[in-house]
């Protein structure tokens, strides 16, 4: 099979870009947020589970540069599963899991939203904060993509200087003289360190997901088959020095018995340096770093979900556009709607856990795509990663999917069993619209 035909879409996107694009969506608001609960799991040895989530997000990014490579106009895992099993409802329930992880993690963002950051300015109800921060997304969604991603840049920039930031006043903090190495290998006395470890994993993966976004704009890369791997895997190490060098200076310069559960964890660290820094300006950042994350994650969701709907597989009525903005403005109510009541169903680590467990399965999905496709030959080059890997991938796949508890597992059940009822549902509309006598 050859997919060296011309794309109607211009080849635009350099390494460099990419390289940015990538980094953005991985470098998203879950650490602003998580770095707290992975300290409650692992104690002071928050590095640990930062560095076993970095490789195991490195295994199947190593599937993904493959597939990507070799069928640069794919569109994703949902194409990715249609090529290898051939089965509709397969690749439904894998994009499905796509759409229905983007709203679960924006109904995380929005509590963290509502948390412990914006207390700084002001007391409120978290629910009803959270539900109004979605609304105010969806406002800035649907005013248009234009707009939207003009804020993106914008804000992107923010919460990079906020990490940096961070990862500064440690630093200094540390070379002050203050601070306490051993807590770099103290763990929960309750819990040996392997489960410690493997229980902040869960929770750190989230904060390197986003990764599996860029097989979208494959088609727009100048020389996919060099470029993609080089800016996949960059843009992944460097997140990964940015998140290690926070856990281990963070560790460092504060009790992780302090930190543990707080939802605004890097102010506190921030704060614990005595660095003159005003905690509402850094709350601010935080602030944006998170609104950004629901933003992103709120536009992937609702195209995702208009972009099915175009296919017949998701309700018709999903294709609604506004007349003069041109945005999916159905959608973007369904997703929203559908975020809001999940913000009442669970705390940010809850929601945090079911997300990585619905991409779990897209992950898993990918990495055996990978295994089957290996028969299938292109008449281009492209990445091809050693035999192994897509193994290993789908074992570290597994290894993370035992790890979530049955609250979680029934979460993510439920979400998919929707997916069924919905795409049954549509195929059953269509069937009737088409036997209709016109």
């Amino acid at each position: 099979m050859s997919v060296t035909t011309e794309s109607k879409l211009k080849k635009g996107i350099t390494g460099p870009l990419l390289y940015l694009f990538i980094l953005g969506d991985i470098l998203g608001a879950g650490v602003y947020a998580l770095v707290g609960e992975v300290a409650a799991e692992a104690g002071g040895a928050i590095w640990a589970p930062l560095l076993v989530a970095l490789i195991l997000a490195l295994l199947t990014a190593t599937s993904y540069a493959e597939l990507v490579t070799k069928y640069p106009r794919a569109g994703g895992a949902a194409i990715f599963a249609e090529r290898a099993f051939k089965k509709p409802v397969v690749s439904f329930l894998v994009g499905f899991s796509m759409l229905a992880a983007g709203v679960t993690s924006a109904a995380g963002l929005s509590i963290a939203f509502a948390g412990d950051y914006l207390s700084v300015f002001f007391d409120a109800p978290a629910i009803p904060v959270a539900i109004a921060f979605l609304g105010l997304v969806a406002l800035l969604n649907a005013r248009g993509i234009k707009e939207s991603v003009r804020a993106n840049v914008g804000m992107t920039a923010i919460e990079l200087s906020g990490l940096l930031l961070v990862i500064v006043v440690a630093a200094i903090f540390l070379g002050d003289g203050n601070g306490d190495a051993s807590r770099l290998a103290q763990f929960p006395e309750d819990t040996t360190p392997v489960a410690a470890i493997f229980a902040g994993s869960l929770l750190a993966y989230y904060s390197f997901v986003g990764f599996e976004v860029s097989a979208n704009v494959a088609e727009e890369v100048v020389d996919v088959p060099r470029v993609y791997p080089r800016a996949l895997f960059a843009a992944l190490l460097t997140a990964g020095v940015v998140y290690l060098a926070l856990g281990v200076l963070t560790s460092i310069a504060m009790d992780p018995k302090e930190l543990a559960g707080s939802s605004s964890p890097l102010l506190d660290v921030v704060q614990a340096t005595g660095v003159g820094i005003p905690s509402w300006l850094f709350s601010l950042v935080a602030l944006v770093a998170v609104a950004n994350g629901a933003l992103l994650t709120m536009i992937m969701s609702s195209r995702l979900a208009f972009g099915m709907a175009e296919q017949g597989l998701l309700p018709p009525v999903l294709r609604r556009v506004l007349p003069h903005r041109r945005t999916p403005w159905v959608a973007i109510i369904g997703t929203t709607a559908i975020a809001m009541l999940l913000t009442l169903t669970g705390d940010l680590a809850t929601l945090a856990k079911t997300v990585v467990l619905l991409l779990l399965f897209v992950f898993t999905s990918t990495n055996l795509a990978v295994i089957v496709l290996r028969r299938d030959r292109v008449e281009h080059r492209h990445f091809r990663a050693p035999i192994i890997i897509p193994y290993l991938a789908l074992a570290s796949c597994a290894v993370l999917l035992v790890q979530q508890d049955g609250g979680i597992w029934l979460r993510g059940l439920a979400l998919l069993a929707l997916g069924a009822v919905l795409y049954f549902a549509t195929r059953w509309i269509t069937s009737r619209s088409t036997k209709r006598p016109s």
